[in-house]
């Protein structure tokens, strides 16, 4: 399709962010990489980056970069990303872990500080699997009710269907901004003060929106939120989450997972555990330094463009697709299984086809890359900085004539 095409060169002309693109590594044989919301590309310095901390920080320095800059890196990159992305004052936000962990650990110490009467977790029933299993097991252990919302699966989660769930027995809320599957996004002001009328506590899983989508934590009262750093913030594969605990939460929550780097005094190796009074509480075991740098140039990048220009620009790609879809694979027999409206969507677009399993399998060995979504979706993850116009209009023009092929 000519116009689409014609369309994208215009859109990347004028695009404010568009010298960003040559920041990132080029991966050969790919043509479009469509899945920036579920691992984001390298950035071009980053190998020097790597060499430099052995060379320097691990190498040269060896265990004093610990006093030097090390031990306080997990408090300090977490103030960046909430300054960044976030909308989090300092003092709130810290590195450490891995998602699952991080949210098994404010889970549990949500539910272990619930008064009394309020028994019931409430989560929505198709949230990612490993928000699900956890908030199983976190409510086996704590003795809770779990409760499940099931809205549209496209529309995902509204300020009604929160409302008609929570109660006077709510200890916790814990949804997702941005569903994994469709992209649809909650309104986490409104569902957040929807939850706080209730008396109940509100978590965030920030994994498909922190970088992409502009959040203010602290203005709308959210009371915790985890995220993941490998996606929009460009971490690179297992890098560790963050976490957010509204300052003054730190006082009254305890997590479950009582390690050393949360002691008040880390160095004390006293006979009992006393946590931190801070958000390094949060912390357990060592963190793992190196697995930190990666990120770093991305919030660079990220505030250099703001978290505006970068949510203004994922708009446009996410517009983009949907027009591709409407010209080009609706006619197939595609269906549309994200929100139309950018307002209410995330980053990424899903569709869906019987055939998309074995199109993906195709379109990853043409140099195509999105991802499949069990039972029948390819979701196209556009992150922002990464990815331009013109590399959306060819994975969906790959995608209809991978399609077109396979039905031959």
């Amino acid at each position: 399709m000519t116009d689409l095409l014609d369309t994208a060169r215009a859109l990347d002309a004028a695009d404010p962010l568009g010298a960003h693109l040559d920041a990132f590594l080029d991966a050969p044989g790919v043509t479009a990489y469509l899945d920036g919301n579920s691992l984001g590309r390298p950035l071009r310095d980053i190998p020097e980056k790597l060499a430099a901390f052995v060379r320097e920080d691990w190498g040269t320095r060896l265990i004093r970069s610990w006093d030097e800059q090390w031990m306080a890196l997990p408090m300090e990159l977490g103030d960046r990303i909430g300054r960044v992305a976030l909308g989090a004052a300092a003092g709130q936000t810290v590195v450490a872990d891995s998602t699952s962990v991080l949210i098994y650990k404010l889970l549990r110490a949500a539910l272990g500080a619930a008064g009394e009467g309020r028994t019931e977790l409430v989560m929505e029933a198709g949230n990612f699997p490993t928000d699900r299993f956890l908030a199983e097991g976190v409510a086996a252990e704590a003795g809770m009710t779990l409760r499940w919302l099931e809205p549209d699966p496209v529309r995902g989660v509204t300020i009604a269907d929160v409302e008609a769930v929570v109660s006077e027995r709510t200890a916790l809320v814990s949804l997702s901004h941005v569903d994994y599957r469709s992209g649809a996004l909650s309104d986490m002001p409104g569902i957040t003060a929807a939850v706080h009328e209730a008396g109940a506590l509100m978590m965030w899983d920030l994994c498909h929106s922190a970088g992409v989508i502009p959040t203010q934590l602290d203005a709308w009262g959210v009371d915790m939120a985890v995220g993941c750093t490998y996606k929009y913030l460009n971490g690179g594969p297992g890098s560790p989450a963050f976490a957010y605990l509204r300052h003054d939460l730190q006082g009254l929550l305890r997590q479950p997972i009582q390690g050393w780097w949360s002691a008040a005094d880390i160095f004390a190796m006293g006979p009992e555990y006393a946590p931190s009074g801070d958000i390094r509480q949060l912390l357990s075991g060592t963190p793992p330094v190196t697995s930190m740098l990666a990120m770093q140039g991305m919030l660079d990048l990220i505030e250099q463009a703001t978290i505006d220009g970068v949510r203004a620009k994922s708009s446009s790609l996410t517009d983009l697709a949907v027009r591709g879809y409407d010209e080009v694979l609706a006619p197939l027999g595609v269906r549309l299984l994200s929100p139309r409206d950018p307002d209410l969507r995330g980053s990424h677009v899903t569709i869906g086809h019987p055939d998309f399993r074995e199109v993906t399998q195709r379109l990853w060995a043409d140099g195509i890359i999105p991802d499949f979504r069990f039972p029948d979706g390819i979701r196209l993850g556009l992150s922002p900085l990464s990815t331009s116009h013109v590399e959306t209009i060819t994975g969906i023009l790959a995608v209809r004539d991978a399609l077109e092929s396979h039905g031959r």
